[in-house]
């Protein structure tokens, strides 16, 4: 299949997906590209993204966006995540990349209320992606350690 066949959509998540793994690469994690992810898979488990630094594991849904808008994600995609996540020890969060701005957002999926959702789409709102955190910076933030977590372990 040639990248002319695949619709402009998924060419953007395939392209977003890439670019957040050699960015994470960069910043010395072992990074992985689920080998499904994008496909129709229905009883696998397959985030889109999976990093591992200094025993943190994180399990990224990523999202793309030309500009700040609300999303939608399938429950049961987001379930798998979260179920991905659990048995790694890992933290699940949503990655979404808006090419506008150039900028990459996350938000940790335990804070998106997948029970109130009313279909099995979940929204998240613009005003929930603009308030979350740059994702490089709350990665950082999670994989630092104080020096008084430092100096107890040494």
């Amino acid at each position: 299949m040639s990248s002319s066949d695949i619709p402009k959509a998924r060419a953007r998540g395939f392209r977003a997906e890439r670019e957040l793994v050699t960015k994470l690469w960069k910043m010395g994690f072992a990074v992985i590209r689920g080998p499904a992810s994008g496909a129709k898979i229905r009883r696998s488990i397959y985030p889109d993204v999976v990093a591992i630094k200094d025993r943190k594991i994180f399990v990224f849904e990523v999202k793309v966006r030309s500009k700040p808008s609300s999303i939608y994600i399938d429950r049961n995609q987001l379930s798998k995540v979260i179920e991905f996540a659990r048995r790694a020890s890992g933290e699940a969060l949503l990655a979404i990349r808006i090419t506008s701005l150039k900028i990459w957002k996350a938000i940790p999926v335990n804070e998106i209320n997948i029970d109130s959702a009313t279909s099995n789409r979940i929204k998240v709102s613009r005003d929930v992606i603009d308030r979350s955190e740059d994702l490089f910076s709350y990665i950082s933030r999670k994989i630092s350690r104080s020096i008084e977590e430092y100096i107890d372990k040494n």
